[in-house]
């Protein structure tokens, strides 16, 4: 896979402060505008796969692949466009203490069918720092893209986007680097404040995340993301909302409208949910 930015790979040996100064330079280099031919409509995810007997096959030729002339991308002539969900599983070292590799899977879908799975597994150099995930897991899920034989017209990255203190994220990192449009989906708040409280709402709520005196590259009160509340149980409103926020080339507005229409029943969006699912599948094969 060729990269758009190969000098801002998140190289884990720098020094917090180079990672820092790096991050602010995805910032700059990422666009938080609209800079797709993505329709909600054309990526939704009708209906869930079950899991109860594991993933569902690959189907490669769900919808043809030809690319349209002069688009850059791969949204093929069908306008099908393919959407990549990417996760990750660890595996600990032997003594069971640490994790020591990260197993990155990538999901191609197509017309809200799984039409490629692929998966990577290499070395972890560094541990978790808030902030500082893509020098831990970029370069692993670089890796799985690479793997994967279909071209990409959206990213949906399990992880944060512009919702960050220096507004570069996994899924702005993954998307500069690889100039394609992405979005961010967390499961918690890394920073901003929300508009309204987020507790207890009905499925289908979105409320703006603003960014606050955490985020050290954005005007006070800019909009960064959204919280965004993907399923609920009618009896008891106890799921807490999802994290949704541009990685590159898509709009704050335009990335939770993608993800709503990726959600089919479950929390997660269907592809980062079969991601999480065969990223498990690869890492219990590695073993």
């Amino acid at each position: 896979m060729d990269l758009a930015r190969p000098d801002l790979r998140p190289d884990p040996s720098l020094s917090r402060q180079e990672m820092e100064s790096l991050q602010r330079e995805i910032a700059a280099a990422a666009a938080f505008d609209d800079d797709h031919a993505l329709d909600p409509a054309a990526v939704a995810v009708e209906s869930a796969a079950s899991l109860a007997d594991g993933l569902p096959p690959a189907r490669p030729d769900a919808v043809a692949n030809e690319t349209l002339p002069g688009t850059g991308g791969a949204v093929e002539e069908s306008g099908v466009p393919t959407v990549v969900g990417v996760d990750q599983a660890f595996r600990t070292d032997r003594a069971g203490d640490r994790p020591d590799a990260a197993v990155s899977a990538a999901v191609a879908f197509r017309d809200g069918t799984v039409v490629e799975y692929a998966s990577a597994t290499t070395p972890l150099s560094i541990p978790y720092i808030p902030g500082l995930l893509a020098f831990r897991e970029g370069e692993p899920i670089l890796a799985a893209l690479d793997a994967l034989d279909a071209e990409a017209d959206l990213l949906v990255c399990d992880g944060s986007g512009r919702i960050h203190f220096r507004e570069a994220g996994l899924a702005t990192h993954v998307g500069v680097l690889c100039d394609v449009p992405s979005v961010g989906v967390a499961k918690s708040l890394l920073c901003g404040e929300p508009d309204e409280p987020t507790a207890e709402r009905p499925a289908g709520w979105r409320t703006p995340i603003r960014a606050d005196d955490a985020v050290t590259t954005a005007e006070p009160g800019t909009v960064i993301g959204h919280a965004f509340q993907s399923r609920q149980y009618p009896n008891s409103r106890r799921v807490n909302p999802l994290y949704v926020s541009p990685g590159h080339r898509v709009s704050a507005e335009s990335a939770v409208d993608l993800v709503a229409a990726l959600c089919a029943g479950y929390k997660l969006p269907e592809p980062t949910r079969l991601a999480d699912a065969h990223a498990e599948r690869a890492k219990g094969d590695a073993e």
